[in-house]
């Protein structure tokens, strides 16, 4: 796994088998976005098998049989899609493709799992939940930031448990860095892309969601501004935004393009939850100038002063959920309407933004 280039964060687990070998067969399709090794490393870790794999540049297709050599190439997207054997599609295709590839897994009968963001637009959201409302099959959506960090998984477990009584306040930053010399001109293209709240202020605003357990929250305010970027004329380098949920909690992220080179890793990610009993913070990539590993957790409550390393402890959920939810219908892993809605306020927040000069 990378450290240097978030586009190839792609962490591995401790293997957690929820179903047995061929139960769960999945395929690859689309591999524009680094994000769709992560995703498989995360199936095939909870029991999947991986049988096909498609992309119309074979260097990609390559580069993934090296890393899964027990994949095959398929000649097309169709022939991954007509393949009854196949229950979910993985797919990290260019963001702007990625709501309608989605609704045609759906409509072939498979469940997909998508990169983030999973939507450029929000006609995008609504075909993709009339496909939902008329086939059955899921629309998943790897929001990496929490389900594929060990400290987020815990925070969520802590604050299940009471620790830090009733969660008030969600901050997250997420900050990244460019690498724009690597990255691929679509990602300089708005239209494709999104936006920079659209992009990785869907993590952010999913995990406000959820640690705060809210099914709707409003967007007070939107920013966004290119300030050291100018030869990309189409990117957003900064975005933030404020909301308020159902329940009251309030929520505020900062998402940018500015890591500095110094940095040990792609970026600070940190997120900050305020309890009625007590708080937690997560550095979840690093812990700067001490600890170069993430993973990191602080708890204060009244039972004092905790910080807590779980890289490697507690493992990702997610996946093994998500295969059981697919195989059985239901919604451990993460409901439909929640990783529908955390993408709605991110375009949401996006088609509203103030563009700050």
């Amino acid at each position: 796994m990378s450290n240097a280039d978030g586009m190839k964060y792609a962490p591995k687990g401790k293997p957690n088998r929820v179903v047995e070998d061929g139960q769960f067969v999945i395929a690859a399709v689309s591999l524009d976005h680094g994000h769709i090794y992560g995703m498989c490393n995360g199936l095939v870790e909870a029991g999947a098998i991986l049988k096909w794999v498609y992309d119309a540049d074979p260097a990609k297709v390559e580069a993934f049989i090296r890393q899964y050599p027990q994949v095959r190439a398929a000649e097309s997207e169709e022939q991954v899609l007509s393949d009854d054997e196949v229950q979910l599609v993985a797919a990290a295709a260019v963001t702007s493709e990625r709501g309608p590839l989605g609704v045609r897994v759906m409509r072939s009968g498979k469940h997909y799992f998508t990169d983030k963001a999973p939507f450029t637009t929000l006609e995008q959201l609504a075909d993709a939940r009339a496909a939902y409302a008329n086939t059955g099959k899921k629309y998943a959506v790897y929001y990496s930031e929490r389900l594929h960090v060990e400290c987020a998984v815990y925070a969520g477990q802590l604050i299940e448990q009471g620790a830090i009584g009733r969660v008030v306040q969600v901050i997250g930053l997420g900050p990244h860095r460019l690498n724009a010399a690597s990255r691929p001109s679509w990602f300089f293209e708005k239209e494709k892309y999104g936006g920079i709240i659209c992009d990785i202020g869907s993590h952010q605003i999913e995990q406000f969601l959820y640690f705060t357990g809210n099914q709707n929250a409003n967007v007070v305010n939107s920013k966004v501004a290119n300030y050291a970027n100018k030869e990309y004329p189409e990117l957003e380098d900064f975005g933030d935004m404020t909301l308020v949920g159902e329940n009251g909690a309030t929520g505020y992220f900062r998402v940018d393009w500015l890591t500095p080179s110094g940095l040990g890793t792609w970026g600070d990610g940190r997120t900050m939850i305020l309890g009625t009993e007590g708080y937690i913070e997560m550095r979840k990539y690093i812990d700067i100038a001490k600890d170069k590993d993430g993973d990191q957790l602080y708890l204060v409550n009244a039972d004092g002063e905790q910080h807590i390393q779980l890289r490697g402890k507690v493992g990702f959920p997610y996946f093994g959920q998500l295969i059981l939810d697919c195989l059985n219908g239901t919604e451990l892993a993460m409901t439909q309407e929640h990783a529908f809605k955390a993408a709605e306020l991110s375009l949401l927040a996006q088609k509203h933004a103030t563009k700050v000069e």
